[in-house]
């Protein structure tokens, strides 16, 4: 019987040993951290569906992703070795760098920009021109970047305000929907949708596009890049570490194929990672984040150095950067790689389509 017994321990012995040594276990993956640059929402949905498809883990990644709030730049905690990747907007981390934050792009999913000024059609603001003698509002926190350099590509002072008054805008639309601004400082996927997700007092219906301007960024010709993918630069020239980010790039790439292909379910997944915008919300910014993706003609992830040139040539005009950047702040090498992973897979989006997503009251 004692023989028996400690034979059958053998087995088990045996069997656990196996299990430690194959792909299975979590001991196996490389852990490494993703530093968001705000809140879960759809605009990060590649991300995420990499962790909840399994993506990650079939590149040997255990990957934990750390949410952003307004008080985190992306750059300083990838910089200060506290996750090894981040997503940021280029102006903002470009100005980290030109700060001494060692950073590099990698990655660059997002190949337009959403970012938008909207206004109530009797506030007269029709083109960038019009916001003299406006108050216009702004975020702040780096996110000014476009607007500060349309406004000073139009003439105008944003430190003066003879010429423009720039208001704190908070997070939501309620100094906009409250008439406290003339124009709003709103994303595509996000802020705008809010607004049309409100009643109108006077008809008792929801706000419709027709009751609002908009000035885009990339019709006001200061567009730059946004939501880049990058590491530190001295973490990647470490042994084994460009490796350890073409299986990152590949599953996020991967997981940015799955929200293109499958919207419901990534919609429906988004929510269980305490995403606090309601469904049908989502399903509007997965939509319009789609299209600022999609299509990616040299394949998604493929920085374009004409967007980059002019991301920095209005990044400099608009004084976010003082100086001619320096060094590589951003490769394609390593991207290309992911895409050689990911063959035989549709990289480019070319025959995508948007989906109508209708607005309903809050985005419920």
């Amino acid at each position: 019987m004692r023989l028996r017994r400690i034979a059958a321990m053998g087995i088990v012995m045996t069997i656990l040993v196996a299990a430690c040594n194959t792909g299975g276990g979590t001991s196996d993956l490389k852990p490494v951290r993703l530093q968001l640059q705000w809140l879960p929402q759809e605009q990060f949905c590649g991300y995420y569906a990499a962790l909840d498809q399994g993506y990650y883990k079939d590149q040997g990644l255990d990957v934990t992703i750390l949410p952003g709030a307004v008080d985190i730049v992306p750059a300083t905690v990838v910089a200060g070795g506290n996750a090894e990747f981040g997503i940021s907007w280029l102006p903002k981390a470009l100005a980290s760098r030109e700060n001494g934050a060692d950073i590099q792009f990698i990655g660059q999913p997002f190949q337009r920009s959403p970012t938008l000024q909207i206004a109530f059609k009797d506030k007269g603001i029709k083109a960038p021109t019009d916001w003299k003698g406006k108050k216009v509002g702004s975020w702040g926190f780096g996110n000014e970047a476009e607007l500060y350099a349309a406004i000073r590509k139009n003439g105008l002072d944003p430190n003066n305000p003879a010429d423009v008054t720039i208001v704190s805008q908070d997070f939501t639309m309620n100094a906009f929907l409250n008439g406290d601004i003339d124009a709003a400082q709103a994303m595509l996927y996000n802020e705008y949708a809010q607004v049309l997700e409100a009643k109108n007092p006077t008809t008792g219906e929801l706000y419709k596009p027709e009751d609002l301007d908009v000035i885009s960024m990339e019709d006001a010709g200061t567009s730059m890049l946004q939501d880049g993918i990058f590491a530190d630069e001295s973490w990647l020239k470490e042994s084994g570490n460009e490796d350890i980010a073409v299986n990152f790039l590949t599953a996020a790439y991967k997981g940015w194929q799955f929200c293109r292909d499958n919207p419901d379910a990534a919609v429906d997944m988004i929510l269980k990672y305490d995403a606090k915008l309601p469904k049908v919300h989502q399903a509007w910014q997965l939509n319009e984040v789609n299209k600022l993706i999609w299509p990616s003609p040299n394949g998604i992830g493929m920085m374009d150095q004409a967007l980059y040139d002019q991301t920095v040539q209005i990044a400099t005009d608009g004084k976010i950067l003082t100086k001619p950047v320096e060094g590589e702040a951003f490769r394609n090498d390593l991207t290309e790689k992911a895409l050689k992973n990911l063959e035989g897979t549709d990289t480019t989006g070319a025959s995508w389509q948007p989906t109508t997503v209708t607005l309903t009251e809050g985005g419920q």
